[in-house]
């Protein structure tokens, strides 16, 4: 699976004109590769990822996923190619508390065809590889945030996902919490051979990724000079807790 974005371009509607938050930006990613994307708070880099996982459309350009456009696909087309080959990890896990862990991680796999005895046996080696083994029947309100994420991580791999996106993974999450979710992304994108997204305020957790860029004038930019640095998040926003 190869990533190609060209010209890409994103709008929003207001009352004096349209906003224009991405702006001719072009990427290029090969499966195995992994990029972190730092910049302030309303820069785009929300924006770019959700255009890369196809929640939301571009106002002009196109992105080819493995040589096909996504966005010429039908919706149920498009949310079957989702569903297959895009994962998700958010700053909120979003892990639904009535659910076991086990179910949380197998719940991609209720709208689609595959073997339910498969999928579970999946699903419970990703939990392993996780740390996660004796905590299968677990409800997320027994688990600490860095296990919840942990859930989340598991889950965006169970349909084997050729490209893995995440967003502030590790924002709500003390810092040696945030260390190890941000190694385990890592090491589980070098083992899947993903292609691999994340935007973050953490410049601790961008360095730990062999390519970084900036959002910066609606594009993506080579680090200032080269160096990362912190770009703390307003007030409510990326708040660590254990």
């Amino acid at each position: 699976m190869s990533l190609r974005v060209e010209h890409l371009s994103k709008d929003y509607p207001t009352r004096s004109g349209p906003l224009p938050v991405l702006r001719d930006l072009n990427l290029a990613l090969d499966r195995g590769e992994a990029l972190a994307v730092m910049g302030p708070s309303g820069s785009g880099k929300s924006t770019l990822l959700h255009i890369l996982g196809t929640l939301d459309r571009p106002t002009s350009g196109r992105i080819d996923l493995d040589g096909k456009d996504p966005f010429a696909l039908s919706e149920p087309e498009l949310a079957d190619f989702r569903n297959r080959h895009i994962g998700f990890v958010f700053q909120d896990h979003y892990l639904l508390p009535q659910c076991s862990v086990l179910e949380n991680v197998l719940i991609p796999t209720l709208v689609s065809r595959e073997d339910r005895g498969q999928a579970e046996a999946w699903a419970r080696q990703l939990l392993e590889r996780v740390g996660l083994a004796q905590r299968l029947d677990h409800r997320p309100a027994e688990l600490s945030g860095g296990e919840r994420q942990r859930v989340a991580v598991a889950r965006a791999l169970i349909h084997h996902p050729a490209l893995v996106l995440a967003d502030e993974p590790t924002g709500n999450l003390d810092r040696r919490t945030a260390q190890s979710v941000g190694q385990m992304l890592l090491d589980l994108h070098r083992e899947q051979n993903t292609i691999l997204v994340v935007v973050t305020h953490s410049a601790e957790l961008a360095r730990q990724f062999p390519r970084q860029m900036e959002m910066g004038d609606g594009t993506l930019q080579p680090p200032d000079g080269g160096a990362l640095t912190e770009i703390q998040a307003p007030p409510g926003e990326g708040v660590r807790r254990p």
